[in-house]
């Protein structure tokens, strides 16, 4: 394999809190252990049409503690193509970059696993997403911090539930994977939650209305995924259907889950990931996605990551169940 003297990083996809950290530990590592380092802004789009920047420690200087991305975020329809992939790649051979890192979610994973292979290009992957679905890691960069934003909203919601004896849906981010529903729920005390793992949303729903606000509650909070067909109002019009006579209200916390500072938690994951992406390519390795599992560093291939599902502990489920009465 070449030497590598210069890495790229960039972040592709939705933004996470704690991406600002990633970059840092990437930036910062990497020139300690004597490479150059290049910024990429706006994702694989910009890395086509050549937003390249050469990053010292300063640049990175005071934003592990922000939201968003330094570095700014896109999704390229134009890299899903080999046509997109190719003028890509001259931006790398142009900019003199010998290796990629990579922070991003399954959709950014899998475009540097076809742009690795295509090119036999060292690529590394850094699990950068609120739902915590890649598999392979335990946890992902900005889903501690969007499950502490999204139980600070559910406890102002109960605040108004309570008072005016209402049952509320709300919509949390997790389109394919209910990591953030399922435990949201449990840390704000909800009644229930309704899943993509739970094949039998609907029988749920009804299970929760006769077992819990029909007998004894007059006020309640369920925690539904996002779903185009499934989501928070198709529940709530349920309700309001079949049990005319309970007050429903629907809120959907959108975008709101996204920003906001990192907690420790995400800050500690993404410097760890981050020093250890380029420790993976001071070994060697290559196409693969560094996680974090029983605290310890996994380096998992990336078809890996990105084509396991990752299972959501049905241990989860009970407890909410049980401490739901």
């Amino acid at each position: 394999m070449a030497k590598i003297r210069c890495i790229g990083v960039l972040t592709s996809g939705g933004d996470a809190p704690g991406m600002n950290a990633a970059i840092r530990a990437v930036t910062r590592s990497g020139i300690c252990n004597g490479f150059k380092v290049k910024g990429i802004y706006r994702g694989y789009d910009g890395l086509i049409k050549g937003e390249v920047k050469n990053f010292t420690t300063e640049d990175v200087s005071n934003i592990i503690q922000t939201g968003g991305t330094l570095l700014r975020t896109a999704r390229s329809k134009e890299f899903e193509t080999p046509a997109g992939r190719k003028r890509a790649y001259e931006t790398l051979q142009r900019e003199a970059i010998d290796a990629l890192i990579v922070i991003g979610g399954n959709g950014s994973l899998t475009g540097a696993m076809l742009f690795a292979e295509e090119y036999d290009f060292p690529c590394i992957g850094l699990p950068g997403t609120i739902d915590n679905d890649l598999y392979g890691t335990d946890s992902t960069i900005g889903y501690d911090t969007t499950l502490n934003t999204i139980t600070e909203c559910i406890d102002k919601i109960r605040d108004t539930a309570t008072s005016h004896e209402r049952i509320f849906f709300v919509e949390v981010m997790g389109r394919d994977a209910g990591f953030l529903a399922q435990n949201s729920a449990i840390a704000a005390g909800a009644e229930a939650a309704i899943i993509p793992e739970d094949s039998t949303g609907s029988d749920q729903l009804i299970q929760f209305m006769e077992r819990g606000i029909r007998k004894s509650k007059k006020s309640c909070i369920v925690i539904v995924s996002e779903s185009p067909k499934c989501g928070a109002m198709h529940y709530a019009n349920r309700v309001r259907k079949e049990y005319p006579n309970f007050d429903v209200r629907v809120s959907i916390l959108g975008h709101l889950q996204r920003g906001g500072s990192p907690s420790a938690r995400d800050r500690i994951l993404a410097s760890r990931v981050g020093a250890a992406a380029v420790q993976a390519l001071v070994q060697g390795q290559r196409n693969v996605m560094v996680g974090v599992r029983n605290n310890e560093i996994v380096y998992v291939p990336f078809i890996d990551a990105i084509s396991k599902r990752k299972p959501l502990d049905p241990q989860l489920i009970r407890v909410l169940d049980e401490l739901s009465i």
